[in-house]
Formats: C-alpha cells, structure tokens, sequence
C-alpha cells in the first residue's frame, strides 16, 4: 500500500510540469503558476484545516515546518533556480534529496545505513542524470546552483517533516491535517513572493495550446490543483508515513521519469536513448532501496535486507 501511494503521489506531481508549461507559454509568470497551484489546493483543503484546528496548538512547528519547507521552499528555490542554470541540472540536484535524505538518518538520526541504501540512490540518482541530460548545456553559475540545492534541503524537509509522528500511534497528528496548514503556510510565502496582483489573470479565461492542441485554461488549472498538488501531497505524505523518508525520496526520483514520458506524449517532447536508459537505471535504482529496507519498528539497519524485510521517498520535489 505504502508503495503504490508512493508511485501515485511520483505521478501526480510528474504531471504537474505537462500541465503547467502551456500555461507558461500562453503568458504565465512560472512564480504566479505556482501561487495558483497552492493557493487553489489550500483553498479545496481549507474545511480539512478547520476540521484540525487543534494542531495549531499542538504541532505548530510542524505546520510552519511543513508549509515553508515543503510547499514555499521546494517551489521557490526551484524556480529561482531555473532562471540561472539549465533545467536538467536544477532538476538532478533537486533530486538529490533522496541521498541527502540518508546523510539525515545516518549523521542526524545516527542510525547505521547499509550499502543495499546506498547502491539505491546511487543508481536512482546516476539514472536520473541520464534522464534529464545534465550534459546539455550545462553552464556553471554558483547562485543557481545553490539555488537548486536549497530546493533539494527543502525536499529532505518535505520527507522527514511527513515522517514525523509516524510511530506515535493515536497521537500521531493527521496527515491530512498537516497538508491543510502547509498548504495555508506556503500559499501566504508565495504570496509574498510572487505578487499575483500583477498577473495577468486574463489568460486564465482562454485557452492554452497543449502540442498544438488547444486545451481550456481552466482545466489545466484545475488539474494542477487538484491531483498535481492536492492528490500529490496526500498520497505522498501518506507514503512516507508507510514507507520511510529514504525509501518514499528513492521512489520519487520516478517523478522526472514520470514527468518525461508525459512531456513526450503530451507535448511532443521525444525521448532519447540516454533517457529511456536512465528511466530504466532510475526504477532498477529504486527497487532495490525500497525492497531491502525493513519495516520502520525493526531494529536493522536502514535499508538492511533479511527475511523480515517490507516495503517500508520526493522526494519531495522539488
């Protein structure tokens, strides 16, 4: 269960870049796409926030936590990062939460990480590389590239803040809850940021064109909100409390395979040898971290195999 969550939420955040580049191209500022995104998902998970109210007393670190790291954070490190340094290499170092994810639980947490971990991030980074050509064009600019790694920071927040509570049974605080509030949290930063008062809120009521098709604004809009970020959060908070962080940030590298191949079939976007190679070296890479790992009550390693081993991430995500 926890690992079919996993590869929904890596699906629906993989669809959010084919649905948000028409927009894009139709006039959107890439920042007041990314406002709508969240204040559209915070808006359709308000009565939830209302509904979990008592967290605001309870877990208010977390809710903050959650809403600048894992919502504003991801997002506006990332775009930032994209307007110094070439898309593929924003991307990989965004995705390299997943070993940032286990340099938290060996060095922060000082629980051993064995080398089935390892070998994981290693071939699911190595493929995504592949995937997103970090070669093309790669043009070395400091800012960008520290950019792009606070994207990736903010991603390992994403992972260890769904984690926590996750072994505290009945008072462990609901999932749905924290991404309510995150989402409320992140949506009042963007706001700031991105300044959606001097959008241009007319393209909204047009139409954008999809590989030459034209498709209504609004059902892009629609379909960002609601599974790109709404469906996307939920399941993957939800993994990551099945799995584990390190586990749940392997298996989202899947997001840019994922992303890709809708890029390819929506928007005309072809793939190349290297990509199909690295998209295969990317799911090789996180079978092997989420099959070897064992259930979160067990006292091996992280990412130890044995006879009692579960499937026990984002990745992020940024």
């Amino acid at each position: 269960m926890g690992l079919g969550l996993a590869l929904l939420s890596a699906v629906a955040f993989g669809g959010s870049g084919v649905a948000a580049k028409p927009l894009i191209e139709a006039g959107l500022d890439p920042l007041h796409v990314v406002w709508l995104r969240v204040a559209g998902a915070a808006l359709v998970m308000l009565p939830l926030a209302v509904r979990h109210r008592a967290l605001l007393r309870r877990r208010p670190g977390l809710l903050a936590g959650f809403g600048l790291l894992a919502v504003a954070g991801v997002q506006a490190c990332y775009f930032a990062a994209l307007s110094r340094i070439p898309v593929g290499v924003a991307l990989l170092i965004e995705y390299l939460a997943p070993a940032l994810v286990l340099g938290w639980v060996r060095f922060v947490q000082r629980r051993p990480v064995t080398r089935a971990a390892a070998v994981g991030v290693v071939l699911a980074v190595g493929g995504l590389a592949c995937v997103v050509e970090v070669w093309s064009g790669l043009r070395f600019d400091a800012l960008g590239l520290l950019l792009a790694l606070g994207a990736a920071c903010c991603q390992v927040g994403y992972f260890v803040l769904s984690d926590q509570g996750s072994d505290a049974g009945d008072e462990a605080p609901d999932p749905l809850g924290v991404i309510a509030y995150g989402l409320l949290v992140g949506a009042a930063v963007l706001t700031v940021v991105a300044r959606p008062w001097t959008m241009d809120w007319s393209v909204l009521t047009g139409t954008a064109r999809m590989d030459g098709t034209p498709v209504s604004a609004l059902v892009l809009l629609g379909w960002i909100v609601l599974v790109a970020t709404v469906v996307a959060y939920v399941t993957g908070v939800i993994s990551v409390r099945r799995l584990s962080p390190q586990v749940a940030g392997v298996v989202a590298c899947l997001e840019a395979v994922i992303a890709t191949v809708l890029a390819w079939v929506l928007l005309g976007e072809h793939l190349s040898a290297p990509q199909l190679a690295g998209g295969v070296i990317v799911l090789v890479g996180a079978f092997i971290a989420q099959s070897s790992t064992p259930a979160k009550s067990s006292g091996q390693p992280v990412a130890s195999g044995g006879p009692e081993r579960e499937l026990s991430r984002r990745g992020t995500s940024a």
